[in-house]
């Protein structure tokens, strides 16, 4: 047989492409590959240019493309570039689905929830865009109220979830959510909101003074990180230092007084959960990690406590 002009039977063009008659047959059915002509007995012979059609539409099943869309392509009604633009776009969405499953099924492997909980994870992480706002914004209005300075903070906590988020930011996004919703959470940051606000009563100066919080982290954090133990003599300077920075800012007397104060706002501060919020975010946002918040508030008061007691 003639490779380049005789014609060949279904049999030998499934021989020659790789595929099964039984395949050959339903492309032939489907028009995507059709006969030259058919014999006295119906049977249907094939012209050259099939090898090449079915090498051709085999590659394109092979990425995933279905048979109507194969038509389109082999019959020109459609360019390939504009059904390989329509697949990428189908596969995408089924990436982001598929990584939305396995990021949910990676926290509950990891965490052990409820049946409960297990439901939830997975409806928050179906959240659509708008809802997903809708959430956070419903947070902050019920935890910030009319703070001072709100939008400065909303902007600082609001989570900007990427359209193609990778798996942990997914599994970021889920477990701030829930924080959200936790009860114990809302207290706690709604409690610091309200040392915050105080802290800035009566109106702010001009320019604003700099917040306690930010004078301890400035302090203080090296402290922590040395081990240096808050109790002891050499966290002397360090308290000093602080409580005098904190006096200046403050406008107010460097003594016991002004310590009990550092004490309530850093207590209100350090809310449950809070560093772990800020984690979250700054894995959403694909930021560098935070400061870890409790460890350096936790030391200071323990120190600002001590000289009180002293």
């Amino acid at each position: 047989m003639d490779d380049g002009d005789t014609l060949c039977s279904i049999g030998e063009l499934a021989r020659r492409t790789g595929l099964t008659v039984k395949t050959v047959r339903l492309y032939s059915d489907r028009g995507i590959v059709t006969p030259a002509e058919r014999t006295g007995a119906g049977y249907r012979r094939y012209g050259p240019d099939a090898v090449a059609r079915l090498a051709f539409v085999r590659t394109l099943r092979e990425l995933g493309l279905g048979l109507d869309a194969i038509r389109q392509v082999v019959d020109r009604e459609l360019t390939l570039g504009e059904v390989a633009a329509r697949h990428a776009a189908a596969l995408e969405a089924q990436i982001r689905l598929l990584r939305l499953r396995r990021s949910v099924l990676t926290a509950v492997a990891r965490r052990g929830p409820t049946p409960e909980e297990t439901r939830r994870m997975h409806d928050l992480a179906r959240l659509s865009a708008a809802e997903r706002a809708h959430l956070v914004d419903d947070f902050l209005d019920a935890v910030l109220d009319d703070v001072p300075g709100r939008d400065a903070i909303r902007r600082s906590m609001t989570p900007d979830l990427p359209d193609s988020p990778t798996e942990e930011q997914i599994q970021a996004w889920v477990e701030l959510a829930e924080l959200t919703l936790d009860p114990e959470f809302r207290a706690g940051v709604r409690r610091m909101a309200a040392s915050y606000a105080e802290h800035l009563e009566p109106a702010p100066p001009v320019p604003p003074r700099p917040d306690v919080v930010a004078l301890v982290r400035d302090r203080a954090a090296d402290a922590v990180a040395s081990g240096v133990p808050p109790r002891s003599p050499a966290a002397d300077p360090v308290v000093a230092a602080l409580t005098a920075e904190c006096a200046r800012a403050l406008g107010r007397p460097d003594d016991g007084g002004l310590r009990r104060q550092l004490v309530r706002r850093l207590e209100a501060a350090n809310a449950p959960h809070t560093d772990r919020y800020f984690q979250l975010l700054a894995v959403i946002h694909g930021w560098p990690p935070p400061w870890r918040r409790a460890p350096v508030l936790d030391w200071t008061v323990t120190a600002l406590r001590a000289r009180i007691a002293g």
